[in-house]
């Protein structure tokens, strides 16, 4: 059995890391408001890999998770959460909303003779592990805090863009979301303290430099050693 490779942009063979054992993750619902038949097609697609699998004599232990919290109506990481501004037009609680979706989702799915997943958890269910992951990856300077919430560092993942074969440099800031200047700062910051010791040595040579640059340079190597490897040294 082969399977398209989105990563080598090629077909490879399916060798499972236990044999004749295949492990499934797939995002589920949004559970704030009914599925149409666009949203459907996803879950039919998956309901026929799972189908190819097992028929191929694979176990299956499948993981769709429900989404009944944390997803905003924005893509650009602000507006209020589905779930809240659901259960205020309906005058329900968040919970009831939940509820009520979930249930009809899980019928939409049956009417179309989709098999279940093995293991369906609810995000209101793993939240503490969720603050767990999020406080570690802090700790090890792999995300940081603004205003408005706590952000990935792409800059500290080597491969990122790999997947999408994006190029980081063609990327235009504002074009998707509006602009975090908070983010963009920083970012910022560091790509001109980077041209500036490109420039200057360091800054150490010969009293070159601006000393107020320079402080501000030493200012932000030691914030970034403290969260890790320095982006400075890149």
């Amino acid at each position: 059995m082969k399977f398209y490779n989105t990563l080598t942009r090629e077909k490879q063979e399916f060798i499972p890391i236990e044999p004749k054992k295949a492990k499934i993750y797939s995002c589920g619902p949004t559970v704030y408001q009914y599925a149409h038949i666009g949203n459907l097609r996803t879950y039919v697609f998956m309901d026929l890999l799972r189908r190819t699998l097992m028929r191929a004599g694979y176990s299956l232990t499948h993981v769709m998770n429900i989404t009944d919290v944390g997803h905003l109506v924005s893509d650009g990481d602000d507006g209020e959460d589905k779930m809240e501004k659901s259960a205020r037009e309906q005058k329900r609680t968040p919970q009831e909303i939940a509820a009520h979706y979930t249930e009809v989702f899980m019928r939409d799915i049956d009417l179309l003779s989709i098999t279940h997943p093995e293991i369906i958890p609810r995000a209101t269910d793993h939240i503490q592990e969720m603050i767990d992951f999020v406080v570690g990856l802090m700790e090890k300077g792999y995300a940081y805090e603004t205003s408005d919430g706590i952000y990935f560092d792409i800059q500290k993942f080597e491969g990122y863009g790999k997947l999408s074969r994006l190029n980081l440099e063609e990327q235009q800031a504002g074009a998707r979301v509006e602009v975090n200047d908070e983010k963009e700062l920083r970012e910022y910051k560091v790509e001109q303290l980077k041209f500036r010791r490109r420039q200057h040595g360091r800054g150490r040579k010969n009293g070159e430099g601006d000393e107020k640059e320079m402080k501000e340079l030493e200012k932000l190597e030691r914030q970034e050693k403290k969260e890790g490897k320095s982006k400075l040294d890149d």
